[in-house]
């Protein structure tokens, strides 16, 4: 999904979007209930949708959110504890992540390394490690400024229908380097509509990639206990530590 070549283009512009934001519009009471209303940003700026809720609704929606959110959390760490996710360390290029250990290892050129889902093989976790000029991923840009331009390249195949950012994100490594991290939708006439959820740092002047893939259509939508699983395989990416 991503190219060492793709990523060295990014320096060449600095304009970029704000990442999208959730803001209190309003608010008022009555004497039977309070009313507060939200306005949420997409992540096009220009496209907002007013969502209304009583105190007692929106607490109830931020129990049930706690509630799921934890309730997922504490089942994708109940997959990683049983064996569904196994750690994979390549020494030789210098990382690690977590793998679901169904998942089956698979020989590709260009890649580090490649897993695929055997019961649907374009389900896909891959890396590539690349050398590269630059030390750190500031020389790039902000991850939205990253963003944006990957979307924007993805838009521009023949082959894509829709692209569409879902989330972007930035973390520190284990050495404490950033890790940029993005999901995203794409629908095209090769693959059909897929989730990749990306991850990407700089170690040592080498460029490492993660691209998780799958399919999400709406006949067979991407369900919670996937999405969860495969978040903590973006999030378990990280660079061995220097020895």
């Amino acid at each position: 999904m991503w190219s060492s070549r793709f990523l060295a283009s990014l320096s060449s512009s600095h304009n970029f979007s704000p990442p999208p934001k959730l803001s209190l519009l309003s608010s008022f009471s009555s004497s039977h209930q309070k009313i507060q209303t939200f306005i949420c940003f997409t992540q096009t700026p220009s496209s907002t949708v007013g969502i209304s809720f009583s105190k007692r609704h929106l607490n109830l929606s931020i129990l049930t959110l706690l509630f799921n959110g934890g309730f997922l959390l504490d089942k994708a760490k109940s997959m990683a504890e049983s064996g569904d996710l196994q750690r994979y360390t390549d020494s030789k290029d210098g990382f690690t992540l977590l793998v679901p250990s169904s998942w089956t290892k698979v020989e590709k050129p260009g890649a580090s390394v490649l897993f695929e889902e055997p019961e649907k093989r374009s389900n896909s976790i891959g890396v590539v490690v690349s050398h590269v000029r630059i030390k750190c991923l500031d020389d790039f840009g902000t991850p939205q400024f990253v963003a944006d331009k990957l979307i924007n390249a993805k838009k521009r195949k023949e082959s894509t229908k829709k692209a569409e950012v879902v989330s972007v994100g930035e973390r520190l490594g284990q050495g404490q380097g950033k890790v940029y991290e993005f999901e995203y939708k794409i629908n095209s006439t090769k693959g059909g509509v897929k989730r990749v959820f990306s991850a990407v740092f700089v170690s040592s002047r080498k460029l490492y990639i993660l691209n998780v893939v799958h399919s999400d259509s709406l006949e067979n939508p991407l369900d919670s206990c996937t999405r969860v699983l495969l978040e903590q395989v973006l999030h378990s990416f990280d660079a061995l530590p220097l020895t």
